[in-house]
């Protein structure tokens, strides 16, 4: 096997086409042991021992580490890390889609300030863009892709302060519909969407899923009339989700719960599509564009110590899984480690994980994907992958220019307008597909 792997390398070419998809995925938490983790439980629910199991990220044959510290902070958190690999420039804790002039919960710093993401560099472009998440859709790293917020908890006016509104900031959901012109969004966060005690469609008795919105706007209905004249859909269930031909369909907007989507485990899926099948539908529609498109997609174990107690050989640095019983750890043989309310062990006490402050991997294949290889700022994700697809300011790929411009260029963009999804494979051959495994829960 060893030998087969050495002659697969040593027989690699480079691709240097230029990218006509991105297919970018991020795994929220999806740090190396969670990778870990899933490369071992995937082979034991294959009936096999599990550590020499291949997943499909593991045949990307481009691997490399990104820096994940922010401007302020060495743990960042999502809205930083989300500003610097989709935007292409690091900034301070907390907000998305502002450079690091920008202040934490302050609206007037985020004026001039703003940079745009390379979804609405692909769509300058031509390109068609979506997002599919797991989480809210307003939540930090699909805002990154089309919001410009002081405060990555603006989900909806109704959390924003006055001053923020006297100052002329928006909430994150307004911006949603009115920022860029998104073809596709999945995910969750209808609450954010309308009028203060507007009731949900599926949960009409909680009052917790009521709509949030103080100005008394129902942005879904204004999507659906910005829409007119094109085949627009909106659904919150699986039955019309289904129903949605994607080969007519020109946009999609589907909002499957009030805030963020059930885990895997807890999903019903009778009543919620999988990411799988939300991710698919996403690039069906998506891909008509002869120009292309750019997709993000976001998705939310025992050996022997010499006390004699088991432990999981793969543990959190943080979290409510620390656990010390009489001042020992306690005898997790007779604790069903694969029941989903199980608490992954930690080593130090929190009532919930936090970030991390470690580099994450982020693995690629398809046109260009040799330049994501060794250790580099996160904040270069977002140049590398403009560079490959041609979008943004640095058009030498698609120009058959390599070499640096004889006029400097300055990238400022504040100024400038498998089995994550069953696709054929001759669908996924035309991909530059990222995949950044981030060490993130928040």
């Amino acid at each position: 096997q060893a030998r087969k792997t050495l002659q697969a390398a040593l027989d690699r070419k480079l691709n240097t086409n230029v990218a006509k998809n991105i297919l970018f995925f991020l795994g929220d938490g999806m740090g190396l042991t969670t990778l870990t983790a899933a490369r071992i439980l995937k082979g034991q629910l294959e009936n096999q021992p599990g550590e020499e199991t291949v997943m499909t990220m593991d045949t990307f044959p481009n691997v490399g580490l990104a820096k994940t510290y922010s401007v302020d902070f060495q743990v960042a958190d999502s809205a930083a890390t989300a500003t610097a690999y989709l935007c292409g420039v690091k900034t301070n804790l907390n907000i998305v889609g502002v450079n690091a002039a920008g202040r934490n919960g302050v609206c007037r710093t985020q004026k001039g300030n703003e940079v745009t993401s390379i979804l609405k560099w692909a769509k300058d472009a031509g390109k068609s863009v979506g997002i599919v998440t797991t989480t809210r859709v307003q939540h930090a790293t699909p805002a990154g892709s089309y919001a410009h917020s002081a405060s990555r908890t603006w989900y909806s006016d109704a959390d924003m302060p006055d001053s923020a509104k006297t100052d002329g900031c928006t909430d994150i959901s307004f911006q949603l519909i009115n920022n860029t012109d998104i073809d596709v969004i999945i995910g969750g966060g209808r609450k954010y969407m309308t009028p203060t005690g507007t009731k949900d469609p599926e949960y009409p008795t909680d009052y917790f899923s009521n709509g949030e919105r103080k100005d008394g706007r129902d942005l879904i209905k204004e999507w659906q009339n910005l829409k007119t004249g094109k085949v627009a859909h909106y659904v919150w269930n699986k039955a019309d989700f289904d129903a949605v031909d994607p080969e007519t369909t020109d946009y999609l907007m589907a909002l499957f719960e009030p805030g963020d989507l059930r885990y895997e485990e807890e999903r019903d899926p009778s009543t919620d599509p999988s990411i799988i099948e939300t991710t698919e539908k996403a690039i069906r529609i998506l891909q008509k564009n002869p120009k292309g498109f750019f997709l993000l997609v976001e998705g939310k174990s025992p050996l022997w110590a010499s006390d004699m107690l088991p432990y999981t050989t793969l543990m959190y640095g943080n979290g409510p899984g620390h656990k010390i019983v009489n001042g020992a750890r306690p005898d997790i043989r007779n604790v069903d480690t694969k029941s989903k309310d199980y608490i992954q062990q930690a080593a130090v006490p929190v009532d919930t994980t936090t970030h991390s402050g470690e580099d994450v991997a982020v693995l690629a294949r398809g046109p260009m994907a040799h330049l994501f290889q060794g250790v580099n700022e996160q904040n270069y994700i977002a140049h590398a992958m403009g560079y490959a697809a041609c979008v943004g300011a640095d058009l030498r790929h698609c120009e058959g220019q390599t070499t640096p411009p004889l006029v400097h260029i300055t990238l400022e963009y504040n100024k400038n307008g498998a089995r994550a999804v069953s696709a054929s494979a001759a669908l996924l051959g035309n991909f530059l597909s990222v995949l950044l495994a981030i060490t993130v829960l928040m």
